[in-house]
């Protein structure tokens, strides 16, 4: 993105972005059969508990007949990159499709040669800021970084990032991602550096690092992947997540134990996920369907049952597409009004901050 997106409710993030073609779903018959021809698509890094995932996989086998082969799970945006770069003459099963990375990873995916452009029926409605000019990447969905708390084990809940450092919270508090790969770990970092007050960039990369250092020495950061698993165990009561992912584990564990999803009050940050085809696909068919049923009205809708913001959001509330139970569903607005959307240039600056100084400054193996 070019410009940072600030948000003041949690349903008019993109407000002014969106064009109004309001296009339904659209495709050629002929794209269904030579996907249909083809038989597979195989993604990568999509765990059925995040965004809703579950169900779209579900729901496009069921409408298409095809196979869908599902790599690594919990792989990060960096592994999704590897991963194409390994398989690169390889079309067996391990070589992926279809990508779901950071934004940040879009543009340096795209440099590099990887990725094969394509635009949707519905690619009017994706905001400009939000999408490769060409068609090689384009914005999915989007979130912000919360706190997803088992509250049998922390009684009183964390409301901010320094709370998070107070004994209380003794190896308690962990990432949900290796944040020298992944990109929600990466944004969390980054997140903490801002709620200290750093300049969006490299140095609320490396004020983040002093956080997360400070937590390590204290005691209270637990140096795994956390999980909606690790929650509920008491492994870690405390994770630093996309509230898309701790309000569906919310769902999920239905009271058992009971989870409570916590907005930081600052930094506050947003973050979009953007879909690429992989340069080396396979099954370029089946991926170019794949993306024309998640930029769907059908397919939009799904992630936000999944509580991740669609894209298209606007353009769907705008054609009277959102049914209101799932609105209803949705956290209050004003714990969004902080929130910032980064640029492509501060997450870009950010990143190799966090990336290459994890190991030195944290000194944390997070597995």
């Amino acid at each position: 993105m070019k410009a940072a997106w600030k948000t003041t409710t949690a349903l008019t993030a993109v407000v002014g972005l969106l064009a109004s073609s309001g296009a339904a779903f659209a495709q050629s018959a002929e794209l269904i059969a030579a996907a249909k021809a083809e038989g597979m698509l195989t993604t990568i890094a999509l765990p059925h508990d995040w965004c809703g995932y579950g169900e779209l996989i579900a729901d496009f086998k069921a409408k298409y007949g095809l196979e869908v082969n599902e790599l690594n799970p919990d792989a990060g945006s960096a592994d999704e990159i590897e991963a194409v770069k390994a398989n690169k003459g390889n079309t067996g099963p391990q070589a992926p499709d279809v990508l779901d990375i950071g934004l940040s990873f879009g543009p340096s995916a795209k440099a590099e040669g990887l990725l094969q452009p394509y635009k949707v029926a519905t690619w009017d409605t994706i905001p400009d800021t939000a999408k490769d000019a060409e068609g090689y990447w384009y914005g999915d969905y989007y979130g912000v970084l919360s706190f997803e708390v088992n509250t049998d084990i922390v009684k009183n809940v964390p409301q901010d990032w320094a709370d998070l450092l107070k004994p209380e919270y003794a190896n308690a508090v962990a990432l949900a991602g290796d944040p020298r790969a992944s990109n929600q770990a990466i944004q969390g970092v980054y997140a903490a550096g801002l709620s200290r007050g750093a300049a969006a960039g490299a140095a609320a990369g490396e004020e983040g690092l002093k956080f997360f250092a400070e937590l390590n020495k204290a005691g209270n950061f637990v140096p795994v992947i956390g999980k909606a698993a690790s929650v509920a165990q008491g492994s870690t009561p405390i994770v630093i997540r996309w509230d898309y992912n701790a309000l569906a584990d919310r769902d999920t564990l239905n009271g058992n134990p009971p989870i409570e999803v916590v907005v930081p009050k600052t930094g506050v940050v947003a973050g979009v996920y953007v879909q690429a085809i992989s340069a080396y696909a396979p099954h370029p068919n089946a991926a170019k369907l794949w993306m024309e049923y998640i930029y769907s009205d059908e397919g939009q809708l799904k992630w936000l049952e999944g509580y991740c913001h669609p894209i298209r959001f606007n353009d769907l509330v705008k054609n009277g597409k959102v049914p209101q139970d799932l609105l209803d569903k949705l956290p209050p607005a004003e714990a969004y009004e902080a929130a910032v959307f980064p640029t492509l240039e501060e997450q870009g600056a950010s990143k190799e901050a966090i990336t290459k100084g994890w190991d030195s400054v944290v000194g944390a193996n997070v597995q």
